[in-house]
């Protein structure tokens, strides 16, 4: 397969994990990158062998060798500039959340299935053996019926004037790491009898940031009865995303889910007995990335499509209601 041509937007903290690492072990090409300074656009394209800096975020959507386009900008500038994208005729794989809230995730979906081209949102942690290891235990049966998901997705606080912490740039713990937690729930759909909906939330605003959320905790529930919890956080002393599935008959749990490269256990207890499987530590974003150029190759299906953001975005902007937080607003180019 001829390897795929991506361009960068900007030169992220996440990219050199998300983008520059996988593209070296699948082979992908990094065509062109650009970044606000341009100077930092260059030393990232030094240091990652980048084939070339351009001025501006538009030269790379206009150059006619990418091919599709990889956005880790700040959550707000995920929307517009995935729709800028689109209009161009790139393909996309971004930074999650695809969108500031759920009628921007619906647009940027419809404008990629007018445009003929592939949106893919960047939950990467689902491609990676542990995951699928996670949701393949309880659809066998081994754990019997669903009956509790737990997720926590906490990280220490990012530093004053990151822009995690920007409301107008949609920042808060949830936009950042719970949106994993909401979505390991989704993943869980077929085997909870349908797909879960928000009962309750509660957030805890950061200091001197309205409306940002420093902390939010979600109870979910399933139409098969089943219940769920997600607790996420960027107040933490330390980095924890665990996931614990429990069944009729057992369970299942993995003790860094995202992080599958630091940790890759996953633990089952059914049938009076314990074990643990240990499942590698290739990069999830390897494996995601791998499936981005498949499905815009050869049309491969992915579960993280547009359709699956939008689904996602609707249950982030449900959280923030139901704990009193305004909805994530949107940035306009």
């Amino acid at each position: 397969m001829e390897p795929l041509r991506v361009g960068v937007l900007g030169a992220a903290r996440i990219a050199a994990a998300a983008i520059v690492e996988p593209a070296q072990l699948t082979g992908t090409r990094l065509v062109a990158v650009a970044a606000r300074d341009r100077a930092r656009a260059e030393a990232f394209a030094t240091e990652h062998d980048v084939e070339r800096v351009l001025d501006s975020y538009a030269d790379v959507l206009a150059d006619p060798e990418v091919e599709a386009i990889y956005n880790p900008l700040a959550n707000g500038l995920h929307g517009p500039w995935n729709l800028a994208a689109v209009a161009a005729g790139k393909h996309v794989l971004t930074e999650k959340p695809s969108a500031s809230d759920a009628t921007e995730a619906r647009e940027v979906r419809d404008a990629a299935e007018r445009a003929g081209v592939v949106v893919m949102e960047g939950f990467h942690y689902l491609y990676h053996p542990v995951a699928r290891r996670l949701l393949d235990v309880l659809a066998s049966g081994e754990i019997g019926e669903l009956r509790r998901v737990e997720i926590d997705m906490v990280i220490p606080p990012p530093p004053p004037g990151d822009l995690r912490w920007s409301f107008p740039l949609a920042g808060g713990a949830l936009m950042d790491v719970g949106c994993y937690g909401l979505h390991m729930h989704r993943a869980l759909t077929p085997s909870a009898g349908g797909a879960p909906r928000v009962v309750a939330a509660r957030a805890g605003e950061r200091a001197g940031s309205p409306g940002v959320d420093e902390w939010l905790d979600a109870d979910l529930e399933f139409p098969g009865g089943a219940t769920g919890t997600v607790r996420c956080s960027m107040a933490a002393e330390s980095t924890r995303m665990t996931c614990r599935i429990v069944g009729s008959r057992g369970e299942v749990s993995a003790p860094q889910f995202v992080l599958p490269h630091r940790d890759d256990r996953v633990l089952v207890t059914a049938g009076g007995s314990d074990r643990v499987e240990e499942l590698g530590r290739r990069p999830s974003y390897a494996y995601q990335l791998e499936a981005f150029a498949l499905h815009v190759r050869g049309g491969e299906p992915v579960p993280t499509g547009a359709d699956d953001a939008v689904a996602t975005a609707e249950l982030i902007d449900d959280c923030y209601r139901a704990a009193g937080l305004p909805l994530r607003p949107r940035t306009h180019l």
